[in-house]
């Protein structure tokens, strides 16, 4: 079976190791987001799965189309595929190019389909504070992650997840996964059900002011936001001017703290935990920030060079 695998962020990258290892499947060709610049002077640079692809599997093509037109078809069906595998890829495939595929398109998605289709599950499901999460592996339709389910697994949550943490549970998840379905494809075994679309729920993308704190809202919300949002584009709020990013957080749970203060003003520390800023319910607890072009700090060590914190209003 061969395989043209659609992938661009690092998170696919397991995916891409394991079917070089995996029975009757031959990766035909990588198909991946052109080069972008990067960097301070903005040299082009491959996508995460194109830089991993030039050393995982050296031999093969790899396809950078700008869209997926006429061109990339017949690059794509020079290949002579037989099956798509898209994990992240970033584009909606139309129903011409899945038409070069004999055993269509499949696609893996980090969240219990029908629950958050879309283009950030993994922060969704931190940012609800979800118990449960999971991955499913789905073939390709015409609306976004609304095909029929062939494989799915459950994931418990503990509630300390970040995107970053999660993000690499589901692709060693994805790694697993994904040689079962092939074989079971290949096999002529697999067996899909169709997605209660009645219960779909859907995310949207992250952007870097999805990330600025309201400091209005709850503190357990923002917790989880901090947890959400990184590595990128990480929770940010101004201090006097400056960016500020607020890295690690908690809940702050004990009620000994007395006083009034307006949402998002430094209330004060507790000497074991960490910094105390008033929110809209509750007290967040900080123990690690950083300003924006500085190294990331524990909190007694940003309030050593930061002696005007304590009182002071965030966010403005």
């Amino acid at each position: 079976m061969r395989v043209l695998f659609a992938a661009s962020p690092a998170i696919a990258i397991p995916a891409l190791e394991s079917l070089t290892r995996t029975e009757n499947s031959e990766i035909a060709g990588i198909l991946t987001n052109p080069d972008s610049p990067k960097g301070r002077h903005g040299t082009p640079a491959p996508t995460e799965i194109g830089e991993a692809a030039a050393k995982i599997c050296a031999s093969v093509p790899i396809l950078k189309p700008d869209k997926l037109d006429a061109v990339a078809r017949e690059q794509a069906s020079s290949l002579k595929p037989d099956i798509l595998v898209s994990f992240a890829y970033g584009r909606i495939f139309g129903p011409k190019f899945l038409a070069l595929f004999p055993l269509g398109g499949i696609n893996i998605h980090p969240s219990l389909l029908p629950k958050y289709r879309g283009p950030s599950p993994i922060q969704a499901a931190i940012l609800n504070r979800d118990t449960e999460t999971g991955i499913t592996v789905q073939t390709l339709a015409k609306e976004m992650d609304s095909g029929d389910i062939l494989a799915c697994e459950n994931l418990r949550l503990t509630g300390s997840e970040t995107a970053e943490s999660l993000g690499k549970t589901m692709a060693e998840k994805a790694a697993v996964i994904l040689p079962e379905v092939l074989r079971d494809i290949a096999a002529g075994t697999i067996r899909a059900r169709p997605q209660d679309h009645s219960m779909a729920s859907y995310c949207s993308l992250v952007t870097r002011d999805s990330a600025f704190i309201d400091w209005k809202k709850g503190a357990a919300v923002i917790e989880a936001e901090t947890r959400a949002f990184f590595p990128w584009p990480l929770c940010r709020t101004i201090h006097n001017g400056r960016e500020l990013y607020i890295l690690k957080a908690d809940v702050y749970k004990n009620d000994a703290l007395k006083g009034k203060y307006s949402p998002g003003q430094v209330a004060g520390i507790d000497k074991q935990l960490g910094i105390l800023v008033q929110t809209g319910e509750g007290f967040l607890c900080i123990t690690e920030l950083q300003y924006q072009g500085k190294k990331a700090l524990l909190w007694r060590d940003f309030l050593n060079g930061a002696r005007d914190f304590s009182g002071a209003q965030l966010g403005s």
